[in-house]
């Protein structure tokens, strides 16, 4: 299928560049959420690195203004239906995309794919909450969207071959590359990422290294471009204990159990930088560790 319209539900930091760059390859871009303060807040960080984009020379001011005339919002979900495919990104909370499923799946035209940007939830287990499992798949980009260059595709059990070329059709025309992953918790970048820095805060925690030596032993040794507790605070601390909740209640097996401390830092609601605190503090002009 020729894909044209895309429906982006979720417009944080994941929908809004979701629709930044379908929107920048000339698709049709309906953006939704239930907050209109969100929404207004995901078209202005669009519309500023749209901008940023344009002042490197990488896009013109032209593209920029177009990119932008293709993006609408909508505080009503059933709209999104008439889409011929729908990108789901909201909270990393199974029940929460279930029941996103469950309202837009009465509205959906006959050809609409269903795919969700979950970063370890079981596809075929969303799926199978839907009336078309073979019209439904994994399509997890990675943060921040316009920037990095893989989108996984994961197949749940029932996708069909017709959906997988259809989404892989989408991810070359918008210049980034496709791997495919099977139906297993964390997919292929997280089931590798997040034990990584599951064992960073281990080794904080059991009082190996501090956060400053931890990050600039990975950055300096493994010449990683940001250290794994750093990282952990980008991604947020509780999308990373989530993803490791995921692993270890998927896998059934003890390597993938949760430090005790990442937990803690969450409870806190010490989050990273959407917090303002995380590993470090950013409340000041630099981040100062918080250990």
């Amino acid at each position: 299928m020729d894909v044209k319209s895309v429906g982006v539900i979720g417009a944080g930091q994941m929908g809004n560049g979701i629709a930044h760059v379908l929107a920048l390859a000339e698709y049709d871009v309906l953006l939704n959420d239930v907050s209109q303060d969100a929404l207004d807040s995901a078209v202005a960080t669009i519309e500023g690195n749209l901008a940023r984009q344009a002042s490197k020379g990488k896009i013109s001011d032209e593209m920029m203004q177009a990119t932008l005339s293709r993006i609408n919002t909508t505080l009503e979900l059933p709209q999104l239906g008439q889409t011929d495919l729908v990108i789901e990104a909201a909270t990393e909370r199974e029940a929460i995309k279930q029941a996103i499923f469950e309202d837009l799946q009465p509205h959906l035209l006959p050809h609409t794919i269903l795919t969700s940007n979950t970063s370890s939830i079981s596809i075929t287990r969303l799926a199978s909450r839907t009336d078309r499992p073979e019209r439904f798949m994994g399509f997890h980009f990675m943060n921040p969207v316009p920037v990095m260059q893989l989108v996984e595709l994961i197949r749940g059990i029932a996708t069909d071959e017709e959906t997988f070329k259809s989404c892989k059709a989408v991810v070359d025309r918008l210049g980034k590359t496709a791997a495919s992953a099977e139906d297993f918790p964390a997919f292929i970048v997280n089931r590798i990422l997040m034990p990584m820095i599951n064992e960073a805060v281990y080794t904080l925690y059991e009082g190996v290294g501090s956060v400053q030596s931890i990050d600039q032993s990975m950055r300096l040794g493994a010449n990683h471009p940001m250290g794994p507790l750093e990282l952990a605070d980008f991604i947020g601390l509780d999308t990373c204990l989530a993803i490791m909740n995921v692993l270890h209640d998927g896998l059934a097996d003890t390597k993938y159990r949760p430090c005790p401390l990442l937990t803690k830092y969450v409870e806190a609601g010490w989050l990273g930088r959407k917090t303002e605190r995380g590993f470090y503090d950013y409340r000041g002009e630099t981040p100062v560790p918080t250990r």
